[in-house]
């Protein structure tokens, strides 16, 4: 018994050295933790379970028979986060690069299949150079089945993908299916084929970090929702965004205690919308305002900036926030800003975590860019994603609202629950100036004639009240009790029941 204990331990000991002093020691010179050392800092201590241990791989080709390490390159098991579960995979880069294997992708699947089957998200922290070469087909069969679990746990329970380190060729496509990407600035990168390729193919000469590191894939590509400092920044943010998630698609929206009054009323937001139409202002200011503590993590913030999406509470329960941004583009609509918002809605919908919108949108950003970019069907992405939404759904309009954008953004039409407007908002087809123009085009030659109409039209549609007549909007509401209003509604819409028509699946306009 006493030797096969010490055994024990010393294979223990060597399967928690990886691939030894020398890698790790060139791991830390690099400026980043190993395998372990993430997932101490990532979970609560002392709540890790490791699985397979001992596994190691099964080439004999190429000299490999000879070079095996216990783990091979890869540390699983499940552990918890704030004292909930959590399965969890982290890559090892000093055992062959963090290649994966078969028996790699055995042991990612294995936790993926549990996680499934019990109900808690899964967090792979990828530190990888892709395939391992020498097992050749074997090791694009094991990234197919880690591809499938992707697909199947989508929707089931969240996935999150912390890119701390190479991803190449085809390891992208796993993250690539999960729901959250966050990656390190400065050691992290994402690409299908590398610069070398590149070059080759396309005589174009590119860095790692300008083809595919953290700032291009958070500002140009969309591929990352958010590029931190460092790995322990990373690691500790995403402690930080779990707690907002709800466990599985069969558990209940996370709630947290909080010494923020439901009913707070914000004064300053009464004069949040200034008098002048063309005027902006800081829709970040109304969110923090209105959540929680003035919590509020913000996804994709580099990307697409006339939209905000992120998490925050309202009366301790988990929500969902989209919100145009009159700072940028004017709050237009356009192919990035749909692509964002649609992603999201639909991913608060798989989890049933309400989605509370503020409406600031004069239309779609109009151009042949936009229209030979395809804005037509991404545009209709968003309308898709929130009419398909059957998850609690609060709106605020909180001044421009026009033509198809109205529609858009959760109205009343697509099965939005409250829709409220403050005092400041004007929902109508088009602004005054442009509805006059078409309307009155024959008057265009008399500007006198021309100010009174499209006084006219402002007195008419510059208000919320025909959208009110209508019954449209539930309220208009004063801005600063918006809080209390929100929180009030969402407490009785937490027994809504809604179902779309039975259908295998929909076909959203890709």
């Amino acid at each position: 018994m006493r030797d096969i204990v010490k055994l024990l331990e010393e294979k223990r000991a060597e399967a928690r050295m990886g691939g030894g002093e020398r890698r790790i020691t060139a791991q830390h010179g690099k400026g980043k933790l190993t395998a372990r050392e993430r997932l101490e800092l990532l979970l609560d201590p002392g709540s890790f379970e490791e699985w397979d241990m001992f596994v190691e791989h099964t080439c004999s080709d190429f000299g490999m028979e000879e070079q095996k390490v216990p783990g091979d390159g890869v540390v699983t098991g499940y552990g918890s986060i704030n004292g909930r579960l959590v399965f969890v995979f982290s890559q090892d880069f000093t055992v062959f690069g963090g290649a994966l294997s078969s028996q790699h992708a055995a042991k990612i699947c294995k936790v993926m299949d549990k996680a499934i089957q019990v109900g808690a998200p899964v967090i792979g922290l990828n530190d990888s150079g892709g395939a391992r070469i020498q097992e050749g087909v074997d090791s694009l069969a094991g990234y197919a089945e880690v591809f499938q679990r992707n697909v199947n746990a989508s929707g089931v329970v969240p996935q999150i993908s912390v890119i701390m380190g190479p991803c190449a060729g085809g390891a992208v496509y796993s993250p690539a299916m999960t729901d959250f990407i966050f990656m390190v600035k400065d050691s992290s990168y994402m690409f299908v084929t590398g610069p070398d390729v590149v070059k080759t193919v396309t005589q174009e000469v590119v860095t790692q970090e300008e083809l595919g590191g953290a700032i291009t894939h958070t500002t140009k590509s969309a591929v990352a929702d958010v590029a931190f400092e460092n790995d322990v920044e990373a690691l500790h943010q995403v402690r930080r965004f779990f707690d907002f998630l709800p466990l599985s698609n069969r558990h209940d929206v996370p709630r947290q205690a909080t010494a923020d009054p439901s009913d707070r009323q914000e004064m300053s937001l009464d004069s949040l919308v200034p008098a002048n139409p063309n005027k902006p202002y800081d829709m970040l200011e109304l969110i923090h305002k209105v959540v929680d503590d003035g919590d509020f993590f913000e996804l994709q913030p580099a990307y697409a900036k006339n939209i905000i999406i992120g998490m925050a509470r309202i009366d301790g329960r988990t929500v969902g926030i989209v919100a145009n941004q009159p700072m940028v583009l004017a709050g237009c609509l356009d192919i990035a800003s749909s692509r964002k918002a649609a992603r999201f809605v639909r991913f608060c919908d798989c989890y049933d975590i309400p989605i509370v919108t503020f409406v600031d949108v004069p239309g779609f950003l109009p151009g042949t860019a936009q229209e030979f970019g395809g804005i037509i069907k991404h545009g209709a992405k968003l309308l898709f994603a929130y009419a398909e939404a059957t998850t609690p759904k609060i709106t605020v309009i909180t001044r421009k609202a026009y033509g198809g954008a109205y529609d858009v953004m959760s109205s009343k039409h697509l099965r939005g629950d409250l829709n409220y407007a403050w005092p400041t908002a004007e929902i109508a087809v088009m602004g005054a100036k442009g509805a006059v123009e078409i309307i009155y085009r024959s008057e265009l030659n008399d500007p006198e004639k021309i100010a009174r109409r499209t006084a006219d039209y402002q007195d008419k549609f510059a208000n919320p009240f025909v959208a009110g007549n209508r019954g449209f909007i539930d309220d208009v509401i004063m801005p600063h009790g918006t809080r209390w209003r929100i929180a009030k509604g969402l407490r009785m819409l937490e027994s809504k029941q809604l179902e779309n028509p039975w259908k295998k699946h929909d076909n959203i306009p890709l």
